[in-house]
């Protein structure tokens, strides 16, 4: 960070802040991030920093609720913007993905926070987000049956666990390899294999399965 950081607007300083964590968070243990740290990050003292933030956990709840905002939003639009709903499940994995590679510290500080054994309430927004994130999934679902685009036996909720879990999985994956490029490899494939097992075998599915638009 530049000394332009000490001069930011209350707004601008807490979105700065924001991505002062999210960049250590991609390079550090998320659990041994200080306060400390994240105040030489922006280039600022700490009696600066918690002028805007009373403590380390209302840090960590303005991350979370950047993360939920940004996540959702991107996704939401992704999925606008395709032709119909099975074609909006794909685009919302891939800008899932593609908000995953841009900011590789946000999985790192999910996977912390649910590892506690007991709640918080930077827990509770964290689970209060996958839960919005797999209804908004379990919709396009169901549209997509309504459509004929899904097989009828498929199960909305089984189908949505298994969306969430393909990204985990890669998300996981890639936190071992060090890195995101073996989840943008991988995506595209982890997600043919999916809409092979929910598409209909009718021509609404068959455009689905060969990438045509209904």
């Amino acid at each position: 960070m530049t000394n332009t950081t000490k001069h930011l607007p209350a707004e601008q300083r807490r979105a700065a802040t924001v991505n002062a964590v999210l960049e250590l968070a991609a390079r550090h243990n998320p659990g041994k991030i200080t306060t400390a740290a994240i105040a030489r990050q922006m280039n600022l003292t700490q009696g600066a920093l918690f002028r805007h933030f009373p403590n380390k956990e209302a840090i960590w709840q303005a991350v979370m609720a950047w993360v939920a905002e940004q996540l959702l939003k991107r996704v939401d639009k992704a999925a606008r913007r395709a032709p119909g709903p099975l074609a909006a499940l794909e685009a919302m994995f891939q800008a899932h993905i593609a908000f995953v590679v841009a900011h590789p510290g946000i999985p790192r500080m999910l996977f912390h926070e649910l590892q506690h054994p007991h709640d918080s309430p930077t827990k509770t927004m964290v689970r209060n987000l996958v839960q919005r994130y797999r209804q908004r999934v379990i919709e396009l679902l169901e549209a997509g049956k309504n459509a004929g685009q899904l097989a009828p036996e498929v199960e909305a909720d089984s189908a949505a666990v298994l969306f969430v879990g393909m990204i985990q999985g890669l998300v996981v994956q890639s936190l071992l390899a060090g890195g995101p490029e073996q989840m943008e490899a991988a995506a595209p494939g982890v997600f043919a294999l999916f809409k092979r097992g929910i598409a209909a075998s009718g021509p609404a599915g068959n455009q689905f399965q060969t990438g045509e638009s209904p």
